[in-house]
């Protein structure tokens, strides 16, 4: 009975141990990271909306329906914006629950057996986790929804044992919040259902699906009824032509996914990667690791099945979900034009990992083979399983840490922290506003406009100047994301006005259209105007295929800068103040380019 007493401590400690020392890794990661891509996307939305707006909250993210995940990133953007501190303490916040919530699990099914630890090391170091961690739009999905699949799993097992309907109770309610952050939560009822049956199937139940459904029907016809409406909410939020119907190109993401990706994961892989910035990290795993992975779990195979009854089960619902956690993925990004790397960048496993996990819990608990004594406690098991999971602790912090080296290079931080700088020392330089500009393309592209905006971007800066469409003093942010003076580029000229000693006139009854020297195309461009006005007052610029675009005048020879989107060969000028009088000389019409600086004194 004291001996009993003592491991079972021994073994919630030795749990609570492994936690800490993952979370310490968890932190290093996190601290070590940026914001990144989507994350800037995160960024603009919450800048510029309202965050209990519907809009807002069901907005089709890329095919991902996230309120929850929305609302509390908007929240930290907001309480310190472009601050990495408030997203990297949440990453550890959704790590650590999603520890517990797994510990939780594995102590339903196992209690405090000394194999509890080797699930819970699998899940809390393979590096199969950490891209989808590190990232945090990414974790924003997956870690709340780890957090719930762990938690409904272990109450539906408790709801079957026990019959106490609070835990179809707990267990609907995590589940919804899983939904929250990402819809592929969908799969938790249908994983709690498989686990709950599988663990009574090793026990013996020859009607383990009937009893399992019976026990727990209030949970299962629950979770199904929300299911479907988050099913119809999906299908109306999120544009299904997303979808692919490459069937090829999916089943080669598949295979990579599980050549380079699962396989090597299993023994601490990959243990490198490579990067093309701005893409992120994708595992490029030796071909002898990739051979030690297929040997390790061969090995595992037959040692399970040698030890252990029942667990046949166990294995193909793992091969199963292995398939069936990617192949949707795969539909929505696959094409004749996705790379395979995709498969390699290893962000859609982090629920693959927990359900092994569990599986693998389920496994221990099935009852010994009477012809496998030699696999019996004993010394030597105890090292040989020690040394094993020494070697692959040891393996995943490397692939870890040559994870983070890569990940460090991101070109989007100095760019955030130079524009920041120069953003403020413009506010306390002039009053003059900023014209509004697309950020560095590395940083974040146009297909994610209009978050690629700076007045999107940087929207929540408190010491910066105003965006607008139009400006006096003209500055642009370069690719470093420093702030300087610009230039219009001549891509085309508004050429020489009709009018001596004035070019084009205009005034309230009388709009002047400025000829330019060529079409443009459709674009955002930006108009160098040299104009001479009588009085203060207001003119509207439009291109002749383009939304107009009101710009404030004041009287005098000046120059002002505007942002004029549209197509055309023609500018229309119309005066909108009455007696106001303009004199619009020629000039350039292009993109903003880097001014040119001064040489050897030159004026």
């Amino acid at each position: 009975m004291s001996t009993a007493s003592t491991r079972l401590p021994n073994v919630a400690l030795g749990a609570t141990a492994l936690i800490i020392v993952a979370l310490a890794v968890r932190a290093v990661l996190a601290f070590g990271g940026y914001f990144y891509w989507d994350d800037l996307i995160l960024v603009g939305r919450a800048g510029t909306e309202n965050l209990l707006s519907p809009t807002y909250l069901f907005d089709d993210h890329d095919g991902h329906v996230m309120p929850g995940a929305f609302l509390l990133a908007g929240a930290i953007i907001r309480a310190a914006p472009l601050v990495w501190i408030g997203p990297a303490i949440s990453l550890v916040v959704l790590a650590l629950l999603a520890s517990l919530a797994l510990l939780r699990a594995l102590y339903v099914i196992l209690g405090w057996r000394p194999v509890l630890p080797i699930p819970l090391t699998f899940a809390l170091f393979t590096p199969l986790v950490v891209p989808g961690f590190a990232w945090w739009a990414a974790a924003l999905n997956s870690l709340p929804m780890l957090a719930a699949l762990a938690w409904v799993c272990a109450d539906a097992i408790l709801l079957v044992r026990t019959g106490n309907q609070r835990y179809a109770v707990t267990g609907l309610l995590a589940y919804f919040g899983g939904l929250l952050f990402f819809e592929k939560a969908a799969v938790i009822p249908f994983v709690a259902f498989a686990v709950s049956a599988l663990s009574a199937h090793v026990h013996g139940d020859r009607a383990a699906i009937r009893t399992v459904w019976r026990a727990g029907v209030r949970l299962w016809t629950a979770s199904l009824a929300l299911t479907a409406g988050w099913v119809a909410l999906y299908v109306a939020v999120v544009n299904q032509r997303r979808w692919s119907s490459d069937l090829s190109m999916t089943g080669d993401l598949l295979r990579r996914s599980i050549t380079h990706g699962v396989v090597p994961g299993l023994v601490g892989g990959p243990w490198a990667w490579a990067r093309w910035a701005p893409a992120s990290p994708w595992a490029t795993p030796p071909l002898v690791l990739m051979v030690i992975g297929w040997l390790a779990l061969a090995g595992a195979l037959a040692v399970s099945l040698l030890r252990k009854r029942r667990i046949g089960l166990v294995w193909l619902t793992a091969a199963g979900y292995t398939v069936a956690c990617q192949v949707p993925i795969y539909l929505m990004r696959s094409s004749r034009f996705t790379a395979l790397e995709l498969a390699q960048t290893l962000r859609y496993f982090p629920d693959l990992v927990v359900v092994l996990a569990l599986l693998i819990a389920v496994a221990f608990t099935a009852p010994n083979r009477d012809t496998a004594r030699w696999l019996d406690a004993s010394r030597s098991r105890t090292v040989v399983t020690c040394v094993l999971a020494v070697l692959f602790v040891a393996s995943s912090l490397y692939s870890t840490a040559t994870f983070l080296v890569s990940w460090r290079d991101n070109p989007a931080k100095p760019y955030l922290q130079n524009a920041q700088a120069g953003l403020a020392a413009a506010h306390a330089s002039s009053s003059a506003p900023l014209l509004d500009q697309e950020v560095d393309p590395l940083v974040l592209q146009r297909v994610a406009w209009p978050e690629n905006l700076a007045s999107h971007m940087f929207a929540l800066l408190r010491d910066r100047p105003e965006f607008d469409t139009a400006t006096t003093q003209l500055r642009m942010l370069d690719s470093s994301g420093r702030l300087i003076d610009a230039a219009v580029t001549w891509v085309r000229a508004i050429v020489p006005g009709p009018t001596a000693q004035c070019g084009y006139f205009a005034q309230p009854d009388e709009p002047a259209r400025l000829i330019l020297d060529g079409p443009l195309l459709p674009a955002d461009w930006t108009v160098e105007l040299n104009y001479l006005a009588n009085s203060d007052g207001s003119m509207t610029l439009s291109l002749s295929d383009g939304p107009q675009r009101k710009v404030l005048v004041h009287p005098g020879l000046n120059r002002i800068y505007v942002r004029l989107p549209g197509a055309g060969d023609v500018i229309t000028v119309q005066a909108n103040t009455a007696a106001l009088a303009l004199c619009i000389a020629a000039g350039p019409v292009g993109f903003l380019a880097p001014a040119e600086t001064p040489q050897n004194g030159a004026a």
